[in-house]
This record gives structure tokens, sequence and C-alpha cells, in this order.
């Protein structure tokens, strides 16, 4: 299986409360409620959207993504008001390994409900049922306990913690590795 063989054409898929759909440049404003809050931003490794050109730029990224069929992430729809919330996606994908990563963010209005874990869980299914994953992970810094509660919901177990793994926001941070393996 090839990259372009999902991302030349990314399927919508829905869950009870959710849409994952295709990002568009409607989508800018909901994007920078959530881009531009410096605790959402927190514990990532891009950095808090300044202004609506920040955020612009990264959903033209996004549309250049999905033109060249390279990896590129849905957006989170919630179904009960029709809001953008976040995004989610494989952040990255080695088919030769059958193997991927899960990357997400939220809006902070929407913490807490479990929209992302169901987000999550979905395309783990996915990735398993359509891109012939055999597994699945996902990584946070170790005081991120919101992301970390998104894993273990999303059926993930913990495979270690990678120290100083990654310098985010220019400090050396603990990073959590969680995965799910096809079939479990």
């Amino acid at each position: 299986m090839k990259i372009e063989d999902i991302y030349g054409d990314l399927p919508t898929l829905e869950t009870d409360r959710l849409i994952l759909r295709k990002v568009t440049m409607e989508d800018v404003e909901d994007m920078y409620i959530y881009g531009s809050d410096e605790e959402v931003s927190k514990y990532v490794t891009w950095d808090t959207h300044q202004s609506l050109k920040d955020t612009k730029g990264f959903v033209q990224f996004i549309l250049n993504q999905y033109e060249t069929g390279q990896v590129a992430p849905w957006g989170i729809e919630y179904k009960e008001n029709r809001k953008f919330i976040g995004t989610i996606d494989f952040i990255t994908w080695e088919p030769e390994h059958n193997r991927a990563e899960i990357g997400y963010v939220i809006s902070k209005q929407y913490w807490g409900k479990g929209l992302t874990a169901e987000a999550a869980r979905e395309i783990i299914r996915f990735g398993f049922n359509s891109m012939d994953l055999i597994r699945i992970q996902a990584r946070c810094v170790s005081e991120n306990t919101g992301s970390k509660r998104v894993m273990e919901k999303a059926g993930m177990s913990l495979e270690g913690i990678m120290r100083k793994g990654m310098v985010i926001k220019g400090k050396h941070r603990d990073i959590k590795l969680y995965s799910i393996i096809k079939g479990e």
C-alpha cells in the first residue's frame, strides 16, 4: 500500500458524535481559537498561533498535503453544533513497516468529554482495517495527563518513557510512548 492510496482522497469518517473530514479554509477561525491558546499548545511541538495569518498558513500547508497525496490531518467536527474543534492524524506512516503514529489536538472547550479518544479509536480502526497497519503508536510529554488518558481510552498501552526524548518549547522533555497492536 502506498501513502497516496489513502491520502490521494482522504475519506470522511464518522463516529457517534464526530465527523472526521478534510480541513478547509472555512475552518481557519475555529482552528485559531485553539491554535492561539497557550494552554492547548503547551505540550506540542508547534508554536502557539500569534495571528490568523499563522493559522491560514497552516491550513494552506494541509491543503497542499491533500493535493499532493501526502499525510495530512482529518478535521474533527462536533456533530452537535457542527463546529470544527480540532485535528487528528497519522503524523507519520511507514507502510514498509506497517506502522504509524497518531497525533491530535482539540479545543479546550471540548476537553474532558471523551471526544479525542472517540476520534482516536476511529482512526485506529481505520488504520488497521484500511491501511494494513500492524502497529499504531502515540507519544506525549510525561506531564500531559489529558493526552495520556486519551491514549489509554483508545486502547493503547504504555511501552515506556523516553527520557529527555524531545525538545519542546526549548526544553528537553520526557516522552511517554504508547502503542496498540492489531488484534489487541
